[in-house]
């Protein structure tokens, strides 16, 4: 039986990035032009489950297969030291190691005598010590690629790393900082002004890719493993997908396991392989994305439900029984959280696939009563 390709893990690569290729070809451009590259800092942002972090460890894996050394690190205390010793540690062929002594005399007598000279101290600030490392790479024309997931605008190493940035671009060092993060947590850093630079770096946000993406990625990687799928399930599981990454992954997983010993996924391993994908979504993303939403994002997303497709602000305070700029206040926080997103002249639309579903079905109890035009 051919091993399983799919890989609905976090952060695990998949086979066939879907949709991504725009991204990707500008980052890995950046880092063939090196020095000067304005995508040299780029900060993605996205809901859960729309592939940030493994588009940050494909682009690692690119930097290191190019020639540079990529560390890789998530926004949690003891981060700076993180990136110091991932960056020794691959670097080790290249960096000369610090901390040890080294031998600064020796006699030879009627006793034989051997002083050792400590090793100078690490310098005091984490920006120093970077520059120490990045002037031994330069001396090989090796590049420093540093990837960090989950940003967080509280966390101090956080403003100290994006505030050294800004240092090490203007003295043409061959460095690049890639971040990713929830939409909020970015936009909050972007607003923090000890690292106003932040707002001038290339900036995506990663939603939903088209099915024909989907159906693109789904085919090869079925067929990258020796076997195949047929049209009419194919379709069925790109329309199940709706264009989500992470559910991409769930589905060709779960189908992949219905019937492991035929050689072509029918439409009854698809059917098996949504129905186990939707119960996966909702235990790791929708309950968690639920719990952190406010009693009011609550009630504008219970708002939206009324409404096959888009919906209206202005049908939304209505609903709610407020007015327009007390609903945009709850728009503003649900759109920087990644869980709608506004397709313009006011039409707003629940972003993140199947949690309108995920909300009827938790909301329904006390859902308001439908309304004619």
């Amino acid at each position: 039986m051919p091993a399983n390709p799919f890989t609905p893990t976090f952060g695990i690569v998949p086979a066939y990035m879907a949709g991504r290729e725009d991204v990707i070809g500008e980052l890995l451009r950046a880092l063939d032009n090196g020095v000067g590259d304005p995508n040299l800092v780029t900060i993605v942002s996205g809901a859960r489950g729309t592939g940030k972090t493994a588009l940050l460890s494909y682009v690692a894996d690119e930097a290191a297969a190019r020639g540079w050394i990529a560390v890789n690190v998530s926004a949690l205390p003891g981060m700076l030291d993180e990136i110091i010793q991932q960056t020794k540690k691959r670097a080790e062929h290249l960096v000369e190691p610090s901390g040890t002594a080294r031998i600064s005399s020796i006699r030879f007598g009627n006793i034989a005598e051997v002083k050792l000279q400590e090793a100078e101290s690490e310098a005091a600030t984490w920006r120093i010590r970077m520059e120490d490392l990045l002037d031994e790479l330069a001396e090989t024309s090796t590049g420093l690629l540093i990837t960090i997931d989950e940003v967080r605008e509280d966390l101090d190493e956080m403003i100290q790393v994006a505030s050294a940035m800004q240092h090490f671009l203007r003295e043409h060092r061959n460095i690049a900082l890639l971040m990713a993060g929830l939409p909020t947590h970015v936009s909050a850093l972007l607003q923090n002004k000890s690292v106003s630079f932040l707002r001038r770096a290339n900036y995506h946000d990663l939603g939903t890719v088209e099915d024909f993406e989907v159906a693109q990625a789904m085919t090869k990687t079925i067929e990258g493993a020796g076997r195949s799928i047929g049209d009419e399930a194919l379709e069925k599981a790109v329309a199940s997908i709706n264009g989500f990454p992470y559910m991409l992954q769930l589905v060709g997983y779960r189908a992949w396991e219905a019937s492991p010993e035929s050689l072509c996924l029918s439409v009854a391993d698809i059917d098996v392989g949504v129905s186990h994908a939707r119960i996966d979504m909702r235990r790791k993303i929708f309950d968690t994305t639920f719990k952190e939403l406010s009693k009011g994002d609550v009630r504008f997303l219970a708002a939206m439900l009324e409404d096959e497709g888009a919906s209206e602000l202005a049908d939304i305070a209505r609903r709610m029984g407020k007015k327009s700029n007390y609903a945009s206040e709850y728009k503003r926080r649900l759109i920087e959280q990644g869980v709608i997103a506004d397709r313009g002249q006011g039409r707003l639309r629940i972003e993140i696939p199947l949690f309108k579903d995920y909300l009827k079905e938790r909301l329904g109890h006390d859902m308001p009563k439908g309304r004619g035009c």
